[in-house]
C-alpha cells in the first residue's frame, strides 16, 4: 500500500484533523469491515501507519512524534477510532508502551527500542491484566525474582492486545520490593503467546494471552524503581485510557455519520426517516454526545500539555462520558437502521460491538465511578472511605 501522510511544509500547515481524516477514509475506513470478519489488521496497513509516522504521535516532534501536543494525539486517535477500533486499540498500547520507553527507560533500553517503535518496526504489547486479578494491580501474581545479574519472570498475562504481534513486552511483575515494570523483547524464548478470537469486540486487535516461563532479562529491562510499578501504571494507564476515551469519541461520530446517511435515504411512511420526529431526537443526542465527549477529550488534552495533574481526573471524566456515550450511540444508531443494522455486514453492528468493550478496557465504567466520585468528594472536603485515587 503507497498510502503516505507526509508532513506539511512549514508554510503550508495542514490541520492535524484534516491529515489523520484523510489517511483513515483512505487507508483504513473502507476494509475496516474485512479486518473485523479476518480477526486481524493486514500487514500492508500495519506498514501504511508506519509509513505515515503515527505510531509515535504520543511523542513530541522533537523525538520523532507526529503532532504538536496530547490534543492532535486525542484527534488522531478520534479518527481512527472512527475507522477502526481495533487499529485504534494497537495505537493505543503501542503508545503505551513508547510513552513508558522515553520517560522511564535506561539509555541502553531508549538506543535499543526508540528509533524502532518509533518506525513501527517493533509494536508494543502492555502486559497487565491476569486470570482472577482483572483491574486490581496489586493482585497480580507474575514474578520477577533475582537471577544471576538479572531477573526471571514467571507469569500468564491474558487479553493482551497486539499480543500476537507486540516485539516489546510491558510487563508487570512482583518483585521482592512490590510490584515492578519490564521491558520484555518478545522473541525471548521464554515468551509464548495463544492467539484469542471470536471476542465481542474489536476483533481485528489481535489479541492474545502471553505466558512468560523462565524468560530471563537483565536487570536494565527494569524501568523506573524496583516496587514503583503501581506509580507507573498510573501514568502508563492515564495515556491508555485518554485515547480509548477519544476513540470512543471517533464511535459516536461513526455511528451519527451512518445515521445520517441512512436517515436520509430510507423512506418510511411516505417520506425518509429523518423526517420522524423519534428519529430526530436519537440523531440529535449522538450529534450533541458526539461534541460534549470531544469537548471533554480537549479539555483533557490541554491539561496534559500544561503538564497540569487535574488531566488524571479530566481523563476519567472524559473516559466515563465518552465511553457511555458510544454505547448509548452504537444502540440508537443499530435501531435506526433496524434489522439491516444487525447484519453481518452491518458497520453499525461493529460499532456496537467495539462500544461495550469501550465500557469495559482503560477503566470499566464502574471503576471510574468510583473514582470520579471520589475525586468530587475530595474537592468538596468530604473525602470518602474505602474509595480508588486518581
Amino acid at each position: 500500500m503507497s498510502v503516505q501522510l507526509s508532513r506539511p511544509a512549514a508554510t503550508v500547515r495542514v490541520p492535524a484533523r484534516a491529515r489523520f481524516r484523510a489517511f483513515v477514509d483512505e487507508v483504513v475506513t473502507p476494509s475496516a469491515a474485512g479486518y473485523d470478519r479476518l480477526g486481524a489488521i493486514p500487514p500492508e496497513v500495519l506498514d501504511a501507519v508506519s509509513a505515515a509516522g503515527l505510531w509515535a504521535a504520543v511523542l513530541p516532534r522533537a523525538r520523532g512524534g507526529t503532532g504538536t501536543g496530547m490534543v492532535d494525539f486525542g484527534v488522531l486517535h478520534e479518527e481512527v477510532g472512527r475507522g477502526c477500533s481495533s487499529l485504534r486499540s494497537m495505537l493505543t498500547v503501542h503508545s503505551m508502551v513508547l510513552y513508558a520507553l522515553d520517560r522511564w527507560g535506561s539509555p541502553s533500553l531508549r538506543e535499543r527500542w526508540l528509533e524502532p517503535m518509533v518506525s513501527g518496526q517493533v509494536l508494543g504489547g502492555f502486559c497487565l491484566t491476569e486470570p482472577d486479578a482483572g483491574s486490581d494491580i496489586a493482585a497480580l501474581r507474575t514474578t520477577a525474582r533475582p537471577s544471576g545479574t538479572g531477573y526471571q519472570i514467571d507469569g500468564l498475562k491474558q487479553w493482551t492486545t497486539g499480543g500476537q504481534c507486540a516485539g516489546l513486552l510491558l510487563t508487570f511483575a512482583r518483585t521482592e520490593r512490590g510490584i515492578s515494570v519490564f521491558l520484555v523483547d518478545g522473541a525471548d524464548p521464554g515468551v509464548t503467546r495463544q492467539p484469542v478470537e471470536g471476542m465481542l469486540g474489536t476483533r481485528a486487535s489481535m489479541l492474545a494471552h502471553v505466558r512468560f516461563a523462565d524468560c530471563r532479562v537483565d536487570a536494565d529491562a527494569l524501568i523506573g524503581a524496583e516496587g514503583a510499578g503501581l506509580g507507573l501504571a498510573a501514568g502508563v494507564l492515564d495515556i491508555g485510557r485518554y485515547s480509548v476515551a477519544c476513540g470512543s469519541v471517533g464511535i459516536i461520530q461513526a455511528c451519527l455519520e451512518a445515521s445520517v446517511r441512512h436517515a436520509a435515504v430510507r423512506a418510511q411512511g411516505g417520506g425518509p426517516l429523518r423526517q420522524h420526529q423519534l428519529i430526530q431526537q436519537l440523531i440529535t443526542k449522538m450529534a450533541v454526545d458526539a461534541q460534549a465527549a470531544r469537548l471533554l477529550c480537549e479539555h483533557a488534552g490541554w491539561l496534559k500539555d500544561a503538564s497540569d495533574p487535574a488531566t488524571l481526573a479530566a481523563t476519567c471524566r472524559a473516559k466515563y462520558f465518552a465511553s457511555t456515550a458510544a454505547m448509548r450511540a452504537a444502540t440508537d444508531a443499530v435501531q435506526i437502521q433496524g434489522a439491516s443494522g444487525c447484519g453481518p455486514e452491518a458497520d453499525v453492528a461493529r460499532y456496537f460491538r467495539d462500544a461495550k468493550v469501550m465500557e469495559i478496557i482503560e477503566g470499566s465504567t464502574q471503576i471510574l465511578e468510583m473514582l470520579i466520585a471520589d475525586d468530587a468528594c475530595q474537592r468538596l472536603g468530604a473525602p470518602m472511605t474505602g474509595g480508588g485515587t486518581i
